[in-house]
């Protein structure tokens, strides 16, 4: 009997890393980049679609409309104080506010917070300097992320200066593509 539980655990012991490796995402073993809007952005607008109007109040209690910004490109940034991954590339997302916002690229953050004193600890903290949206309600709850088809944030949306989206994607390098491919002369 000991023997047989010897040989089981042997046996175990070489089909066990072929076991992990197949279940492993295809990205770890091939060094591909998982494409994420495949898995959480199937559901955002097209491209060519009129970007829905946004009338939300600023963090600072002012008016705000995306009509207002017709004739510029418009990064929409959606995101929260309290996300992880939002906080994760939140620095990115600036880095592409100070290189395209000089060409005039205006950038919003849309926040899922509930809490004004946690959204403006948030932007504080995270340096973030671009105009700041909120309804205070939770992402599931909040009409601009069921118009905006949100489901996952961050989320971000290029839309253009006739007020169409050009792209919208879970992958702010996508977006840094895309401003990068419209003002060639701020590629690195």
């Amino acid at each position: 009997m000991k023997q047989i539980k010897l040989f089981l655990f042997a046996l175990a012991l070489t089909v066990m890393p072929q076991a992990i490796s197949a279940q492993a995402p295809a990205n770890a073993q091939s060094g591909v980049v998982e494409d994420l809007d495949a898995k959480y952005a199937t559901n955002l607008l097209k491209p060519g679609t009129n970007a829905p109007d946004i009338n939300l109040q600023t963090i600072d209690g002012k008016q705000f409309s995306l009509k207002s910004l017709r004739g510029k490109y418009v990064v929409l940034d959606f995101w929260a104080s309290w996300c992880p991954d939002c906080r994760k590339d939140s620095p990115y997302i600036m880095s592409l506010y100070e290189k395209f916002a000089p060409k005039g690229v205006e950038f919003v953050g849309v926040s899922f917070d509930t809490k004004a004193e946690a959204w403006k600890n948030g932007v504080k903290k995270l340096g973030i300097k671009y105009t700041q949206v909120g309804d205070m309600k939770h992402m599931r709850e909040s009409a601009v992320a069921q118009t905006y088809c949100v489901k996952w944030i961050p989320t971000v949306y290029v839309v253009d200066p006739e007020g169409k989206v050009v792209l919208g994607t879970v992958m702010s390098d996508k977006v840094g593509a895309y401003l990068t491919s419209v003002y060639p002369d701020c590629a690195e």
